[in-house]
């Protein structure tokens, strides 16, 4: 169980949420870091009292220098300031849930220096999955995965004999705000309907994914690296209810699942307290309430993004790299409505075409694969 917790991502969604849990725990807190969110981060230090803050901003960073000059905790800033927090001595566990690919070498970092993972990062595995997981290998750490999906097939796995006794991953998907429409009906989507998602309260960004099913498809990546798994032996089901997180098929064709509220509480207090079970800030799942159950499959064709990861990840190395990279920038351009949003597919399928060289040696293969990607976005757009 964690005892001492670096939070990459504090403001957001995940960290908010992350917090709670400590504040229930009372799990000490060593470092936090943000964008810009400079007066969340500073009510958070005030109550946490954190060695080190990082806002990712340098002129946020200066406003929150002289906001809690009257506090013990230091404040860096940019990727040099992250890495200084990922690796920050006396934390046990560096929780990532920075949106993007700046949470890709703060990751590996902590890896390095010997830190069990809390990974809400999707950007992390998806893009450097081989790179991240020999180094987890290697330094003899464990990754702990936050996302409800992730976390439900981990749950699902304990007691699990033998590699040989998992005979599938069914991925379970809320479908979005846009299950059951057609292409021609998506044609003309706002930005304001994209973000209204039926179950769940994210960033903006993980929203759209979420509309756009990117967000399953990044998943079936994470998953393939995290479990060790074919990607042909991963399947995804639409559950509108997101009661069911996902489940696992085993060799005698038995499915275990695990079930909870829409919370991800849940799933960030077992990350951080694994393998203990304790009592959470989460309410009790009632069946009865709940009534009934449904599962759908995806339409692929309509939601080709969730396609265009799979194939992504069947071809490998630097394709799904630049299918998160196009993704990340089509989602931009989309936020500020200079897009349509069935444009964001079309992009991370040209992107995914572009690929030209397709190995990676290190980060700089990954990043520069990234950086090709959004080049082809913003040029295409």
């Amino acid at each position: 169980m964690t005892k001492n917790l670096c939070i990459l991502g504090s403001t957001g969604s995940i960290g908010t949420q992350t917090l709670d849990v400590v504040r229930k725990l009372g799990i000490k807190v060593s470092a936090l870091t943000a964008a810009t969110d400079v007066d969340t981060i500073e009510a958070q230090i005030r109550e946490f009292k954190p060695e080190l803050a990082v806002m990712y901003d340098e002129n946020a960073a200066k406003d929150l220098r002289s906001r809690i000059a009257d506090t013990a905790t230091k404040v860096k800033s940019g990727m040099e300031g992250l890495m200084e927090a990922a690796v920050i001595e006396n934390a046990d566990t560096v929780l990532n849930s920075v949106v993007g690919m700046v949470g890709l070498k703060p990751t590996l970092a902590a890896i390095n220096a010997g830190k069990n993972i809390a990974l809400a990062n999707k950007e992390t595995l998806v893009t450097g999955g081989k790179l991240v997981m020999d180094a987890v290998a290697k330094n003899n750490v464990n990754m702990y995965p936050v996302d409800s999906e992730h976390s439900a097939i981990f749950q699902c796995l304990q007691g699990m004999n033998d590699k040989r006794e998992l005979k599938k991953i069914i991925l379970t998907a809320s479908g979005g705000p846009f299950f059951g429409k057609t292409s021609e009906e998506l044609r003309n989507v706002t930005v304001e309907q994209a973000l209204n998602h039926p179950n769940w309260s994210m960033g903006r960004k993980i929203t759209i994914d979420s509309a756009t099913m990117m967000n399953k498809g990044l998943e079936v990546i994470e998953a393939k690296w995290l479990f060790d798994v074919d990607v042909d032996n991963i399947e995804v089901v639409v559950h509108r209810e997101s009661i069911i997180h996902s489940m696992v098929e085993f060799a005698d064709n038995s499915v275990i699942a695990q079930l909870g509220a829409a919370d991800m509480r849940i799933p960030i207090q077992y990350a951080i307290t694994y393998p203990c079970r304790l009592p959470s800030p989460v309410r009790e799942l009632s069946l009865t309430d709940i009534g009934s159950l449904t599962f759908a499959k995806p339409d692929f064709d309509t939601f080709v993004c969730l396609s265009q990861c799979i194939r992504a990840i069947k071809q490998g190395e630097l394709a799904p790299v630049a299918a998160n990279g196009a993704n990340e920038a089509a989602v931009e351009l989309f936020l500020s409505r200079k897009i349509g949003f069935l444009q964001i597919g079309e992009l991370v399928r040209g992107a995914v075409d572009s690929v030209s060289r397709n190995t990676i040696t290190s980060v700089s293969d990954i990043l520069d694969a990234d950086k090709a990607a959004r080049e082809f976005v913003f040029s295409h757009a």
